[in-house]
């Protein structure tokens, strides 16, 4: 299992021990899209919807998706989160793309907590959403950046599809 920091030399799960990592300011930021109809998107964005403001419940459930992943992923550290942002934005005319930035002073990083974040939310608008539309999806959702910590930087370079809508 070499190189799979999750499991001993047997191969067996284990927490990674953080014990005696320095304590660095780390950020990560994940984002996700939700495809759908044009039409749904546009009820979302009238805050048409029978349900209430799609967007603000899902940003709420993605902040408080962040701050339980270590009750959702088995082998995830609890952190003390300092910040969690989720901007959901229309992309193009059929979907909305969920962008959430973690922020820590921690041992470990919060990718996960990224990446939960922007999940939680992506199924909140699926779930407010799905008696209108049941063929939405959600699609790429991806680290695009992480600092601090022992491995440095990660920043995903912008892929063809990315570069048109942005």
């Amino acid at each position: 299992m070499a190189g799979l920091s999750h499991f001993d030399e047997q191969g067996a799960s284990r927490m990674v021990d953080v014990g005696s990592k320095a304590v660095t300011d780390r950020l990560a930021r994940a984002r996700g899209i939700v495809r759908m109809q044009p039409s749904t998107l546009q009820l979302i964005l009238q805050r048409g919807h029978d349900k209430g403001d799609v967007l603000e419940v899902a940003r709420l459930a993605g902040i408080m998706a962040a701050k339980q992943t270590a009750d959702l992923i088995p082998l995830c550290h609890p952190l003390a989160l300092d910040s969690v942002q989720l901007e959901l934005r229309p992309l193009g005319d059929d979907a909305i793309e969920v962008e959430a930035t973690v922020q820590v002073a921690a041992k470990t990083g919060v990718e996960m907590e990224a990446l939960t974040a922007v999940s939680v939310a992506a199924l909140t608008i699926y779930d407010m959403c799905k008696a209108v539309d049941r063929g939405m999806t959600i699609e790429q959702i991806q680290l695009e950046e992480k600092t601090g910590g022992k491995s440095g930087t990660f920043r995903r370079q912008a892929s063809r599809q990315h570069k048109g809508s942005e």
